[in-house]
């Protein structure tokens, strides 16, 4: 099962940011979220890697720490973070941020990750992102994708008054719009034609989170 970052990975990467509270949203985040683990072991070096709503550039820097050596390309909407992430890069080749709309995909060939950005999307933004991710993954590579599913549980519940006050708080710059369900994220990547697995990936968090990887097959 996908764990969350060492200490050591975390503090690493946290002191590359220049604020402190971004220092300290990096530690935590990495210290706590198991999903980047759970991208990096789906990831390999001989695919480049496009990170939709990459924010402060956490899954980048945490590939890098791992090993990872492919060429990443991070894009969000948020052009404070993408600013951050920039100051972060330090030089570092094929680290590649853009604050273009996560929705206007550049032109793409690899290895795709969409981590907690779908519920800020209407539904039919969703399933119309979701094709466009699928039509940029390569054979051999994976989308892998990353969203609170809407069911009854406790879970969700609470994940909803997460959001609610990460927004109140202005740390996202849009609101919650719409919690997919399941079949949501799945039907648009199996008919692009990739094999799909669905698992939960609570980690040490009460959130309802859930991992979605899609993989192409190899011709």
């Amino acid at each position: 099962m996908p764990h969350a970052a060492d200490r050591d990975i975390a503090r690493r990467v946290a002191s590359r940011y220049r604020r402190p509270w971004h220092r300290d949203y990096a530690r935590a985040k990495l210290r706590m979220d198991p999903v980047y683990d759970a991208v990096a072991e789906v990831v390999d070096g001989e695919q480049p890697l496009l990170d939709i709503g990459c924010g402060l550039g956490l899954l980048g820097f945490y590939l890098r720490e791992r090993g990872w050596r492919g060429d990443y390309l991070g894009v969000d909407f948020d052009a404070s973070k993408v600013a951050e992430a920039r100051r972060a890069v330090n030089g570092e080749a094929n680290l590649v941020f853009d604050d273009g709309i996560a929705q206007r995909l550049p032109p793409f060939h690899g290895h795709v990750a969409l981590l907690d950005v779908l519920h800020y999307l209407g539904r039919d933004e969703q399933s119309a992102l979701l094709r466009e991710a699928a039509a940029r993954i390569a054979p051999g590579a994976a989308l892998v994708v990353r969203s609170v599913l809407r069911d009854r549980g406790w879970r969700f519940r609470a994940t909803v008054v997460e959001e609610w006050f990460l927004y109140a708080v202005r740390w996202m710059r849009s609101p919650a719009k719409h919690y997919p369900l399941r079949a949501d994220i799945e039907q648009p990547l199996l008919d692009a034609g990739l094999a799909v697995d669905v698992h939960p990936l609570w980690g040490r968090t009460p959130f309802n989170s859930f991992v979605i990887v899609a993989r192409r097959p190899r011709t």
